[in-house]
């Protein structure tokens, strides 16, 4: 266990939360579903973003670099993905993230939520915010099983491509972490009003939310 001194409220900021992380993966311990070369760990380690993070939950907040129907489309995919991303302002955070990132890697965010929006329609001729529960299970656990069953040579004719499985584990990896970067999600892996775990439970989320 880590001993931290409480937030007052018994809150932590993004901030303290980042930095206990960080402490726990000095030791080996993994982040819940964010892969190490992941992106999102170079900007967790941005101090003044961080900073800024604790303006994400006014009343009159806009997004700095998502549209509207692209920031809508990241809530409704980051709920899919870890259940409670919404509550965790999940996609204001990412948002942020994006803003001080490179110019690639903000393309290649915006192509991932392109191509989840393009399969759905597709699929369903709905955008994804629109599908009902077990559509969106249907359209994430084929994006996230594509790679083992071509890999298998038992793909159909109109399964996902590879490059699908790849936008969905972009996406996965910058909802992981942002979500687990949270109080939330930090609650989620074992934080009470005064201690962290110094290791990780685990995702508790059920099969299909990840």
């Amino acid at each position: 266990m880590i001993d931290v001194a409480a937030a007052v409220g018994g809150q932590l900021t993004r901030r303290e939360v980042v930095r206990r992380l960080f402490a726990a993966a000095s030791v080996g311990t993994a982040w819940p579903l964010v892969a190490a070369s992941h992106p999102i760990h170079e900007l967790l380690g941005n101090d003044a973003v961080l900073g800024e993070a604790e303006k994400l939950g006014a009343a009159d907040w806009k997004p700095l670099s998502l549209n509207a129907q692209q920031n809508e489309s990241l809530i409704a995919i980051a709920e899919s993905i870890v259940p409670g991303s919404t509550k965790a302002q999940v996609n204001r955070f990412i948002d942020l993230l994006l803003s001080v990132d490179t110019p690639e890697r903000q393309k290649s965010f915006v192509d991932s939520l392109a191509a989840f929006e393009s399969e759905s329609k597709k699929r369903f001729a709905k955008y994804f915010p629109a599908l009902d529960e077990s559509q969106k299970i249907q359209l994430l656990t084929d994006a996230s099983a594509t790679l083992a069953k071509e890999n298998s040579g038992d793909a159909d004719a109109g399964e996902t491509p590879a490059a699908f499985h790849q936008h969905f584990e972009n996406l996965k990896g910058w909802v992981s972490g942002a979500y687990y970067s949270s109080e939330v999600g930090m609650k989620e892996l074992g934080w009470t009003s005064d201690r962290v775990f110094a290791s990780f439970a685990g995702c508790e989320h059920p099969e299909g939310h990840h």
